[in-house]
């Protein structure tokens, strides 16, 4: 695995590369960094090229600013956009899990020409649901809850309203060191998110008229854990508009971790790479 730095307006973002083949980027879901999709990153450099990164102001990635600022979608989108170009002049295979597949969907709508395909996993955009106004309501709730209680009172009571489908993260003195130090990151990472992401992303709503055009190069995914809870239900109601079928991924929520084999040969089988296909990959 190598790492890297980009320089992106207004930040510099980390990044990691591992493996050969065409490109395929993880993007993380809000507060992650690019070590959390290691479950199956290695799996998946068995064939792909794959890079992560640490999304703007998070882990290793900085902002100009210094102080966080609000996440805004089309930024994170800018971001994985350039990072795309810079490595390959290939369309990438791209995989978003939670906020990650909000900035992929925004990736596809405006930059399909460098997509070649999008697995977009449970995408947290609440702001279409048909009962928009209450989702709303539960992320005031919960952003309310971390200002006046603290982290821990505001991650139980979005747990709960997700129907507890992700599960308990690991006793880190049980981890591997490169593992121990992404969960001190995260927990670093987990303030900014709740101030500056969670209401940014979850009230998103996606280009749909440009997702139209492009839905052949699209996979809107779900946990088969998740079931009809929350986090399942804007990918269904994405797929309805756009005429897709919803494909059940293996665990929940947070399926690439909780069983990463299967879960990286269900996205082995979604990225069938072409006969022939060029392939151009720098770092």
């Amino acid at each position: 695995m190598r790492s890297d730095t980009l320089r992106v307006s207004g930040a510099n973002i980390y990044y990691e590369v591992r493996g050969n083949g065409p490109l395929l980027l993880l993007i993380p879901g809000g507060g992650g960094d690019a070590a959390v999709v290691d479950p199956i990153a290695d799996l998946l450099a068995e064939r792909f090229t794959v890079a992560c990164l640490d999304p703007r102001g998070y882990s290793h990635s900085t902002i100009d600013d210094g102080a966080p600022l609000d996440q805004r979608v089309e930024v994170q989108s800018a971001d994985v956009h350039r990072l795309i170009t810079h490595l390959t002049d290939e369309p990438a295979y791209v995989f978003g899990g939670s906020s990650g597949a909000i900035v992929g969907l925004d990736l596809l709508a405006r930059h399909p020409e460098r997509v070649h395909r999008l697995v977009a996993h449970e995408p947290p955009c609440f702001a279409i649901l048909p009962d928009a106004d209450a989702q709303a309501a539960f992320v005031d709730e919960v952003y309310t809850l971390f200002r006046t209680e603290g982290l821990g009172a505001a991650g139980a009571r979005f747990l709960r309203g997700i129907g507890g489908t992700m599960k308990p993260l690991p006793d880190p003195a049980s981890l591997p060191p490169r593992a121990q130090a992404m969960m001190a990151r995260l927990l670093a990472n987990s303030p900014i998110m709740m101030e500056h992401e969670l209401r940014q992303f979850t009230s998103h709503i996606p280009d749909i008229e440009a997702l139209v055009k492009v839905a052949d190069r699209l996979v809107l995914a779900v946990g088969r854990e998740t079931g009809n809870h929350l986090p399942a239900r804007p990918a269904a109601v994405l797929a309805e508009r756009l005429g897709l079928e919803v494909t059940r991924f293996p665990g929940g929520h947070s399926g690439f971790t909780d069983e990463p084999e299967a879960f990286a040969n269900l996205l082995r089988d979604a990225f069938p790479i072409q006969p022939g296909r060029a392939v151009s990959v720098g770092t």
